[in-house]
This record gives structure tokens, C-alpha cells and sequence, in this order.
């Protein structure tokens, strides 16, 4: 099984009260890319980097997890970021960054079982067309996942940013937000509310993080919750890619038509254990998922079946 992921990569600077600014690799489907490729999953990225010292940093990191990283047209400079920690490790962000992808930078890739966009490289004109492009020629061939990952700073105009990820939830099997995502798209709905009406769109699989509050996954056939684990926080950055890289692997096994078939107790054992990736990511800085002997022991035994859900 192969997985493609389709999106930006980021050099994070990491910028916290009384110490000095360290520089991380980043970008949410770079981290999401980072994180499959430790679990031991074979992975490539599709990604825009300059050869610069912060491109150079990010490729060596992402290489040296085992990502394949292709890199679809050289921007000036590698896209950056000021990550603003507050005194409780949440952060903030402030961008530097185009997106230029073209869909014939794909011709050299191959084809994968999943597809995963996401972020900034989903809705950021001009690449954008070429992400969504992309994945209308792989949908019927491949299960197609995506997490909004909403930086508001670099949206737009509002009812056109909630219909360009509307277009991508529409695309995808499987959809994973946070409920500051959603707070953002839908002011005043309960993530509850906008992830059933999801559903509705065409994904058979709709996940919720809600930060220290846990987790909440919806299908037309059933719901599931889960609390987060309690863990010493030193930041938030990666959180959500990490749970969203071990609900990939969880469900590596899992066709596309056999999504919507799982059942309540498999949704809640899944955000046990991307939850327990979350939980090893804040405990140390910037955005470093477990392997899988750190996910093993963080979280329970997960037994992974082809059959439908017990």
C-alpha cells in the first residue's frame, strides 16, 4: 500500500516567552507525510521547496524518515512561518508562502492506494486547481482524505473559503477537522452539527479533535467519542497531523467502500489510538510523531482487520 500526500511544506519558526526562536520543519501535509513514513508506511509528497538552507532542512528531514519527497516547481524561497507559543504551548501562526503547484508536476509519481491533501495547498490559489485536479483523476482509483486545517489569515474572502473546502470534503472518504477548524467555517454550529451535514457531501467518514476535550467520529450508520490522554504539554504544533497520520495507518487496511461500514466501538478504539499520537507529539517540541513502538506503547493494542467492524 502507498500513500500520496499532496501539500505544502513549512520551516516552522518557532517563537516562545524567554527563549530563543528555533527553526522546525513544518506545513501540515508535510507533517502528515513525516508521520506515515515513521509509522513504517511507504509515502511520498508531493511538495513545492527552494534549495535554500531551510528547503535543504526540511527535504533532509522529511528523506530521512523515509518520506519520497518530489518537488513540483521551486518557489523563491522556501514558504516559512512565525509559530507563536503562549504560555500554555497553544500557537499561532503568521505565514510567508505561495503556492504554485502545477498538475503536470504529478506525471512522475505514482499511482497510490491514498491520497491525502490538506491545509494551505487545498484552497491557496494558484496551486489549488491543480490539488483539486489531482485528485479527481485518483478518486476512483485511490480513498481520498483531507483536513482543512484552516489558517484564517490566508483564507479570503469567508463564503468563498467555506465552498473551496466544501469542493474538498465533497472529493474525499474521509475527513478530519478540528472545532477551531470548524468554529472558523461555521460560527455558532456545533462540530457535531456541521459533521453530520458533511456526511451529506459524499465522505463516509467524518473525525473531530477538540483539543483537550477529546474526539468525536461520525458515519451514517454510527458515533463515537473519545477523551484525550492527560499529558504534560510543551506545544501543540503537529497535534492534529500526527492524529490525522495514525488514523491513516490504522485504516491502511480498510478499502474506500468499507468506511462507512465500521462501527461505533472500531471509531472510538481509532481515536484512542490517533489520540495517543497526538498526546507523544505535545509532550516534546515542534511537530515529532511517534514512531511505531512509541505508538504501541502510548496507546492500546489495536487490532487492525479487513472484515467489518465488532
Amino acid at each position: 500500500m502507498s500513500f500520496l500526500v499532496i501539500g505544502e511544506c513549512v520551516a516552522d519558526i518557532v517563537r516562545a516567552p524567554g527563549t530563543a526562536d528555533r527553526v522546525h520543519p513544518g506545513g501540515s501535509p508535510a507533517n502528515v507525510a513525516y508521520g506515515l513514513a515513521r509509522l513504517g508506511r511507504e509515502v511520498t509528497l508531493l511538495t513545492q521547496l527552494a534549495d535554500d538552507p531551510d528547503g535543504r532542512l526540511i527535504a533532509g528531514h522529511l528523506k530521512g524518515a523515509g518520506v519520497r519527497v518530489e518537488v513540483g516547481g521551486a518557489p523563491a524561497r522556501t514558504p516559512s512561518a512565525v509559530v507563536a507559543l503562549d504560555d500554555q504551548g497553544r500557537a499561532t501562526y503568521t505565514f510567508d508562502i505561495a503556492w504554485t503547484l502545477e498538475a503536470e508536476h504529478a506525471r512522475s509519481v505514482p499511482a497510490p492506494t491514498y491520497v491525502h491533501i490538506g491545509s494551505i495547498a487545498a484552497v491557496t490559489a494558484p496551486g489549488a486547481a491543480a490539488v483539486v485536479a489531482l485528485v479527481e483523476g485518483l478518486r476512483g482509483r485511490a480513498t481520498v482524505s483531507y483536513d482543512p486545517n484552516v489558517r484564517p489569515a490566508l483564507m479570503g474572502d469567508h463564503a468563498e473559503a467555506v465552498a473551496r473546502v466544501e469542493r474538498c470534503v465533497a472529493l474525499s472518504d474521509l475527513v478530519k477537522a478540528s472545532d477551531e477548524d470548524l468554529a472558523w467555517l461555521y460560527p455558532g454550529e456545533s462540530p457535531r452539527t456541521v459533521a453530520t451535514r458533511w456526511l451529506d457531501l459524499g465522505p463516509a467518514v467524518v473525525l473531530v479533535t477538540r483539543g483537550a476535550d477529546g474526539s468525536l467520529a461520525v458515519t451514517r450508520r454510527a458515533t463515537a467519542t473519545a477523551t484525550a490522554p492527560a499529558v504534560p504539554v510543551v506545544d501543540t504544533v503537529g497535534a492534529g497531523d500526527s492524529f490525522m497520520s495514525a488514523v491513516l495507518d490504522t485504516l491502511a487496511m480498510r478499502g474506500r467502500d468499507d468506511l462507512g461500514g465500521v462501527g461505533a466501538e472500531y471509531l472510538a478504539r481509532l481515536l484512542r489510538r490517533a489520540g495517543a499520537a497526538a498526546a507523544v507529539t505535545v509532550s516534546r517540541a515542534g511537530a515529532q510523531p511517534p514512531d511505531r513502538d512509541e505508538l504501541d506503547a502510548a496507546g492500546e493494542e489495536f487490532v487492525i482487520t479487513c472484515g467489518r467492524a465488532w
